[in-house]
């Protein structure tokens, strides 16, 4: 992890929402100007709210020391403020719950920026139409369940690209190895999680049409011991490439899977050179890449509110898939998978539907 700054601030703690709520503004409160291609850049960007500093205010749902989804989020945070001389107030493990109360903590210490790690803290976003969060400005990863208003920055991306290709590659290696059964461990049983299963998937069976995939909901993206319960009873089932999906207990069930010389794959950020548990392919779909872009046009007062950016696999740099040791012929056929998403000849919807189920 990205050695944290000097003056990092921590959350104090929160009443109850209703007993904080501050009143509803109607209005920003700031004075800003319109951006090329849509949205409101804030006046004073990046210093808010002219108090003469700079400060990010991070709000993660899950553990920001898992190494990997979610840690990138704050690592980027940090090492971009860093940079600049900023300031990072973080906290990690919110509950959907506890959102607006936080949110309305951070704007309480003068945040110049609120950033959500991700769009289950979406209950957080009332908060920026009020009067305490007014000079403020929101950058929220999007969903389905977040609607665009004026006060926020949303950056999306369509996870059944990425999960699609890393299917793809997936499929490439096992094909290599003459194998036809996958795993794919997480947490909870949400959206989320059922739609990035059956995107990869589908992505395996666009090289083998009969593989086989089973899938395990563990119950708890952080718990290692669920996470190796599912991962030891999987490779008892002859699973021969593993899929550990998001949150703290990422490296452990990796590091069982290693043991079975599986197939493994990484939830979010590059370890191709990780040897302590090894991965074969990187999935690169971090919020802190996505964050890091961000945060760049925000230091040159570029980021515009209202406004929503969404990141194409096949044409921006992320999201991306990565074999760590792929052959030429292997890397070739990913990037031309890749590039088939990107020019709209591969619908990753259809062949989600097609082959996901």
């Amino acid at each position: 992890m990205v050695a944290g700054l000097a003056a990092v601030a921590t959350l104090a703690g929160c009443a109850s929402n209703s007993a904080t709520a501050p009143k509803a503004s109607a209005t920003t409160g700031t004075s800003a100007s319109a951006a090329a291609g849509g949205g409101t850049i804030l006046s004073g960007e990046p210093d808010v709210n002219g108090d003469g500093k700079v400060v990010i205010g991070v709000l993660s749902p899950g553990d920001i020391n898992d190494k990997g989804y979610y840690e990138s989020f704050v690592d980027e945070a940090d090492a971009f403020a860093k940079s600049k001389g900023w300031t990072v107030i973080k906290r990690g493990s919110v509950p959907a719950t506890s959102a607006l109360s936080a949110a309305r903590a951070l704007c309480q210490q003068k945040v110049d920026m609120i950033a959500l790690g991700a769009s289950e803290l979406s209950d957080a976003i009332p908060a920026s139409t009020e009067q305490l969060c007014a000079k403020t400005a929101w950058y929220v990863p999007s969903s389905a369940n977040v609607a665009q208003t004026p006060q926020i920055m949303l950056s999306s991306d369509n996870p059944n690209q990425s999960m699609l290709a890393a299917g793809y590659a997936t499929g490439l290696l096992m094909q290599a190895k003459g194998q036809t059964k996958a795993g794919f461990v997480t947490g909870q049983q949400a959206d989320f999680t059922i739609a990035a299963a059956k995107a990869w998937k589908a992505g395996i069976r666009e090289v083998l049409p009969k593989a086989q995939v089973v899938t395990t909901y563990a119950g708890d993206l952080n718990d290692s011991a669920k996470a190796k319960e599912a991962v030891q009873a999987q490779m008892s089932q002859g699973v021969k490439a593993m899929y550990p999906y998001l949150g703290g207990s990422t490296d452990a069930a990796t590091a069982l899977a290693n043991t079975g010389k599986l197939i493994t794959l990484t939830p979010g950020t590059d370890r191709c050179s990780s040897t302590s548990p090894t991965f074969d392919v990187s999935v690169l779909f971090s919020p802190g890449d996505y964050f890091a872009a961000a945060l760049k046009q925000f230091a040159a007062g570029k980021l515009a509110m209202g406004a929503e950016k969404v990141w194409q696999l096949g044409v921006d740099p992320y999201p991306t898939v990565k074999l760590c040791k792929g052959t030429a012929t292997e890397n070739k056929k990913l990037a031309a998978f890749m590039s088939s998403i990107g020019t709209k000849k591969i619908d990753p919807a259809a062949e989600v539907k097609r082959l996901g189920n």
